[in-house]
Order: structure tokens, then sequence, then C-alpha cells
């Protein structure tokens, strides 16, 4: 080989190196502010604006590993607890399945609170509120407090005592606040509509209150079964479910108990890619995903909100069709943690949405998409 075209090669190959090592050095940037990113302990009081992993004593995950709550103090009187999401178990089969089926750990969700509605932008309406937040790694809706022993599995489902651990751990630092928000996404939504009632009765002082579930909508006849004998939830929880959907058991029963001292808001995609095929899983075993499918979800949804309407003639209903797949229809599971301030409805954003109805003007948008 020449020097001439042994120079040549050097320099690609040098190129090459380059471009290997940058690509390396941006993903490792990104997965530091992703699924590696962690906050630091809290230690003392909180500084302002500040994000905080918090330990709680007595709790873990599904797998036994640590779990640990998630804190933001914020400047106004003011407090949104936030569910996060992650699949489900409803069976022994689905405990002992794992991952395949729902998140196990605590590790790597800290990056999701600084998205969406969490986030410091300098619009969003929600940045100088105190953020309580509860990572989900138990399978449980957050809303167990039983453990699973089978085939030489340990799984623990007690998400309930993860939450109200943290929330009476935590409570001190954020005072008796005077508005109260409590939210959630996919399963942390499942999560606000069986908790909330429990969430409002820890912050007595708080007499504005929302509650908002986004993207919560799986028909299983089996719930009350799973909520008692899989989970092991508190009877006032599971007492409530007495029909195929969990959500609107839990927010009827929250409505006629708390009247209109408590506003209530739903939101989903209209053919939610993620939640029709953990449905199809239900019906027939398999998560998988098809036109029959989609529709089915779609159908459902109609007849969710129609019950919503029915029970609750207040609440406020926000349909949307984000990242709708051109050829299939599928459209994006979940809006809070990420577009919640994207303009997706009659030029309302979600974040406008809720913030509208924390000061009293309850809306609904997106409900054309149901037709």
């Amino acid at each position: 080989m020449d020097k001439k075209k042994h120079g040549i090669i050097k320099k690609i190959l040098l190129i090459l190196a380059c471009i290997i090592v940058m690509l390396a050095i941006g993903g490792f940037v990104l997965l530091k502010n992703t699924f590696l990113k962690s906050f630091p302990k809290l230690k003392g009081e909180p500084e302002i604006g500040k994000w905080y992993e918090v330990a709680v004593d007595g709790t873990q995950s599904s797998d036994g590993s640590e779990w640990h709550g998630i804190f933001r103090k914020g400047t106004e009187n003011k407090v949104v607890v936030y569910f996060f999401g992650g699949g489900v178990s409803i069976t022994p089969e689905t405990s002992e399945g794992g991952t395949k089926f729902y998140a196990t750990r605590a590790a790597a969700q800290d990056f999701v609170a600084q998205g969406g509605i969490g986030s410091d932008w300098e619009n969003n309406p929600f940045k100088d509120w105190s953020f309580i937040v509860i990572p989900y790694a138990t399978g449980d809706f957050h809303a167990g407090t039983g453990v699973y022993n089978g085939n030489g599995k340990t799984v623990y489902h007690t998400g309930y005592i993860n939450y109200a651990s943290f929330l009476e751990q935590i409570k001190p630092y954020v005072g008796e606040p005077d508005t109260l928000l409590v939210t959630g996404f996919s399963a942390g939504g499942f999560a606000t509509s069986l908790l909330a009632d429990d969430v409002i009765d820890r912050f007595p002082s708080a007499n504005n209150i929302t509650v908002c579930v986004d993207s919560s909508l799986l028909l299983y006849e089996g719930w009350h079964e799973t909520a008692v004998n899989l989970w092991q939830s508190p009877a006032e929880i599971s007492d409530r479910l007495t029909t195929d959907n969990l959500v609107l058991d839990s927010l009827t029963a929250l409505h006629n108990k708390r009247g209109d001292s408590v506003k209530i808001l739903f939101d989903c995609s209209y053919r939610d890619d993620t939640l029709q095929q953990y449905q199809a899983y239900i019906r027939t075993g398999t998560m998988t995903k098809d036109k029959e499918n989609d529709d089915l979800f779609q159908k459902d949804l109609a007849e969710m909100v129609k019950g919503l309407q029915e029970n609750i003639p207040e609440i406020g209903i926000y349909i949307w069709n984000h990242a709708e797949d051109a050829e299939t229809r599928n459209t994006q599971h979940t809006i809070i943690s990420s577009n919640v301030f994207d303009k997706l409805e009659d030029d309302v954003s979600v974040a406008d949405w809720i913030y509208a109805a924390v000061n009293g003007d309850v809306q609904s948008h997106g409900l054309a998409l149901l037709q």
C-alpha cells in the first residue's frame, strides 16, 4: 500500500474514531439526563425549587430493592401529589412475569419528574408549586399492602405502604397548603382515582382541590378480587370496586362523598396505543395491537366518558389524538409528563385545562373524537 492511500485510511479511521467518541459522549450525556439521572438525597431543610430523592424507612420496590419518594418545595402554598405509572399486575401470573407487565424498581424514574407538569418552564402555571412525587415499582396502582409468594418468587405489592409512609414523612415540609392537585398518568392515573380520597384526608387545610386522571382505562371483571387477594388493598379502597371499570367506580365514589368540594378531571387519547394492548391481554391473554383492539378501545372510552358525565355531571373531560399513527390511528399514551403544554384541542393545552379547573372553570374538550 502506498503512503498516500495509507494516509487516507488513517484519516478515515481517525474521523470514525472521533465520531464514535462523540456518539458515546452524547449517549452518556443523554443517559445522565434521563435513566441515569438521580437527585440528591434530602438531608435537613430542602432548598426551594430543588428536586430531591427522599429515603423512606419501611418501603421497597416489588423486587425488594430500595424505593424512594421525590420532592420539590415550591414558593406557593400549593401542592401537587403526583403518581407515576408503569404497568400493572392483575393475577399471580402477571406478578411472576415482573417487567413484562410492570415496573419492578424505583430506580431510573427521577428524570420523569422534571418533564411536563413538573418542568421549570417559565409559562408552566405549576412551576412554583410543591411537588410530592410517588415513583411506581409495585404493580398495584400504588394501592397494595401485600406480599405475593409463588413459584419461588416474592413480589412486594406494597405501593400503598410506600405512598402513605412517604406522604407522612414529607408533609412537614409543605406546611398547610390551601390548594391541592392530585394527579397521575397511566398506572398513576388509576392510583389517582383510587387514592385521591385518602390524599385529601391527609391535607385538611386544602380548600381548593382538583383531581386529574390521565390515560387510565382498563376493563376487567376481577378488579375487586385483585385488590383484595393479590394487592391486599385497604378495604376502603377495594370496597368501591363493584364493576369492571375501576376508575369509574372510584371517581364516582369520590364525587358521591365529596360533592362539589372536589373538581374532577379525566383525560385520555382516543385510541391509546398502550392501553389497548393491555386490554387485549385482559381479553385474550396476549398483549397485541390491531385495528379491532383500537376500535374497541375507542368504543369503550366513549362509554366510559358517558358514564363519568352521568355520574359526575360537573366533570371535565379532555380527549386528544396527539401523535396519531397515519396507518393504525393509534395515539400516544399519557400526556401530563410530556406534551402537557401542547394545544391539542380547541387551542387549549392539558395544562391550561387543569389550571382553569383549579381556578374554578371546569371545561371539556375533544369530545367529538369519540363520535
